[in-house]
């Protein structure tokens, strides 16, 4: 058992998923879910283990819902999991070992191995998914970014890459890239930190977000797969843009 470590999930509709990733760390003795909303059997999963602390609120963007979350752990050391995220054993026996002697400004950066519809994605830029997602919150925590969040580092943060992997089944139905699209692009467009660019320049930035994918970072070597993710990209790309320009430009 990984002593003295949380693990923090935050969920939404995320039924489908959620048993494996609890599951995969019952080794924990604090495990907090904060859900924002579900509608389905998340709920009523989450709190059939013992070792899962269940708490509801407010969605308020990835950063501040994700930071909000950790101040709901019992210890300082925190291991973010999404919802469809599951730590390998090698990655559990890797934290057991390496926070007992871990200084507060550590963090821990772990592999995330990407699955799409039964299958590992080794391109697309998602097959070299390196993420920090073990810190101590004395020291770090998640900014304030309403998605792509990520870890604010410090002059003083220390990295190390941990052995072991974190086993992210990503999509297991292409509806949910439409469904991805649309919920990040409207608070990519909510957020008031996107640039305006005439409807040419955001055409133009799609067709780049596709041809980088696809081309640059080896998307046709992931065959359909890389190809759908090549679309979902310039997609996403085209509508954070023209959802903010019809918002503040009707």
């Amino acid at each position: 058992m990984p002593a003295g470590v949380s693990v923090v999930i935050i969920t939404r509709n995320a039924a489908s998923t959620l048993q494996r990733t609890l599951d995969a760390v019952q080794c924990f003795d604090d495990v907090v879910v904060y859900d924002n909303g579900s509608s389905d059997d998340t709920m009523h999963i989450a709190s059939g283990y013992s070792n899962v602390s269940l708490h509801e609120g407010d969605f308020l963007g990835f950063g501040p819902t994700k930071r909000f979350a950790v101040s709901l752990a019992k210890h300082d050391w925190i291991l973010s999991l999404d919802a469809d995220e599951a730590p390998s054993e090698e990655l559990i026996e890797a934290i057991a070992s390496w926070c007992p002697s871990a200084a507060s400004n550590d963090l821990g950066q772990i592999r995330r191995e990407n699955w799409m519809m039964g299958r590992p994605v080794r391109y697309s830029g998602w097959g070299k998914d390196w993420l920090v997602r073990l810190f101590n919150r004395r020291c770090h925590n998640f900014n304030d970014a309403m998605v792509h969040e990520s870890i604010l580092l410090s002059e003083t943060s220390r990295l190390q890459r941990l052995s072991g992997i974190i086993e992210h089944t990503a999509v297991t139905d292409l509806s949910q890239f439409l469904e991805k699209i649309n919920r990040y692009s409207s608070l990519r467009a909510e957020s008031g930190k996107l640039k305006h660019y005439p409807a040419a320049i955001v055409f133009l930035k799609a067709i780049f977000a596709f041809l980088r994918t696809y081309v640059l970072q080896h998307g046709w070597l992931d065959g359909w797969r890389g190809l759908v993710i090549s679309v979902s990209n310039a997609n996403g790309v085209f509508w954070k843009y023209m959802k903010q320009s019809v918002r503040n430009h009707p």
